[in-house]
């Protein structure tokens, strides 16, 4: 059949329509097609999907907030006062000044109240809380603030600066007070969890994490050599005022005591491990002095490659055995080390048949023999080497 020349326009717009529609749906099975291999794609994780439509689930808290939820309520803040005298500068004893001021120079030194702050936490539902002794140092008076606002009065049982470590006694009168859980502080390892609790610059419950950047720091490495303490080093941050808070585990397990920083660097602060405190606990918390050997000298690790720049040097007051060992660069007078014979200069070579070339190491030797112990040292004094026994004695306050 002919179609009429008047029916071959309309015929073209049909055909050219119905093309249209088929192509449209063609194309909308094509994208769709796409669209269900991009998500069955993603699905094996070969092509990204729209991460910003990717539910994400809130069911649980984080660990950290677990482990503060855990032991927070143990960390209690410690305020102290102190007062202390001060005497007037000399210079106003001159005649002259006490005439220009009238007679209004003070006769007496002047007394001075000092505050301070710090943190602790419980660990003994009879009211023993563990700090630094550098919190509570001289205190007067020492008044303990818990997170729930309780406060009540403590009083310092026992401190010992050489580990900085102290207990204060808090009378909960029958009231029960929440209890820190301690942890193992052997158990950590460097990259672990670190959590710091305390109440930094007055700003009270502030949690800061970090990790564990290294076990064992001597107090000598920390820049602290008048303490005997191997440190848990960390970044998490310690500031002012967290002196005496715990360091939590990823558990809420208090694995050390914060206890310093850096005043030149960033980052970097240290607490005392747990398991120090555990064994000191009982004493400081009966009042009772904790044992400190020591036999008097002061040191300086060294090697050859020391001991020749030394000697190499016109202006070195005494040369130096080029060996390996301990350098002893003071005796201090009336100590064990003193009454053996020990003298400036010589070199410590061995103890106890070890040899030994680091300072850390052999204050730990003599740390661990305890008291009254004799300590067999070979020590080297310019070409000659002899053995001289030393017996340890307690460590005096402010030595």
């Amino acid at each position: 059949m002919k179609f009429s020349k008047s029916m071959r326009p309309l015929s073209t717009h049909l055909i050219a329509l119905l093309l249209g529609v088929l192509l449209s749906f063609g194309g909308f099975q094509m994208f769709s097609s796409v669209a269900a291999e991009t998500i069955k794609s993603a699905e094996n994780n070969t092509i990204p999907a729209n991460l910003a439509k990717i539910p994400v689930s809130t069911d649980s808290d984080s660990f950290v907030a677990t482990a503060v939820t855990r032991t927070g309520p143990a960390v209690v803040r410690i305020d102290t006062e102190a007062v202390v005298s001060r005497q007037l500068d000399p210079v106003f004893e001159d005649p002259f000044f006490r005439q220009f001021f009238g007679g209004q120079i003070p006769q007496n030194p002047q007394q001075q109240r000092i505050s301070g702050q710090g943190s602790g936490f419980i660990v003994d539902q009879s009211g023993i809380i563990l700090t630094n002794a550098h919190v509570v140092d001289n205190a007067d008076k020492v008044t303990v603030t818990l997170k729930d606002g309780r406060t009540f009065n403590g009083i310092v049982r026992g401190s010992d600066e050489v580990t900085d470590l102290a207990v204060v006694k808090i009378e909960p009168k029958g009231e029960q007070l929440p209890v820190a859980p301690l942890g193992d502080s052997t158990a950590i390892q460097v990259g672990d969890w670190a959590i710091a609790v305390g109440n930094p610059v007055g700003l009270d419950n502030t949690v800061t994490l970090g990790i564990i950047s290294t076990i064992g720091r001597s107090a000598a490495q920390a820049g602290i050599p008048d303490k005997r303490i191997d440190f848990i080093q960390t970044d998490a941050a310690i500031n002012p005022g967290n002196s005496g808070g715990p360091l939590l585990n990823a558990k809420g397990e208090v694995i050390g005591i914060n206890t310093a920083i850096r005043a030149d660097a960033a980052g970097i602060g240290f607490a005392i491990p747990i398991n120090r405190a555990k064994s000191l606990q009982s004493t400081l918390a009966a009042g009772r002095e904790v044992p400190h050997p020591y036999i008097g000298v002061q040191m300086v690790n060294l090697n050859p490659q020391l001991a020749q720049e030394n000697n190499r040097n016109p202006n070195s007051p005494f040369l130096i055995p080029e060996v390996t060992g301990i350098l002893v660069v003071q005796v201090l007078p009336d100590t064990p080390a003193q009454k053996a014979g020990l003298r400036r200069g010589d070199v410590i070579l061995k103890v106890n048949n070890q040899p030994i070339k680091d300072g850390g190491q052999l204050q730990s030797l003599v740390e661990n023999a305890g008291i009254n112990q004799d300590i067999r040292l070979s020590v080297q004094r310019g070409d000659r080497v002899f053995d001289v026994t030393v017996k340890t004695t307690q460590l005096a306050r402010n030595s």
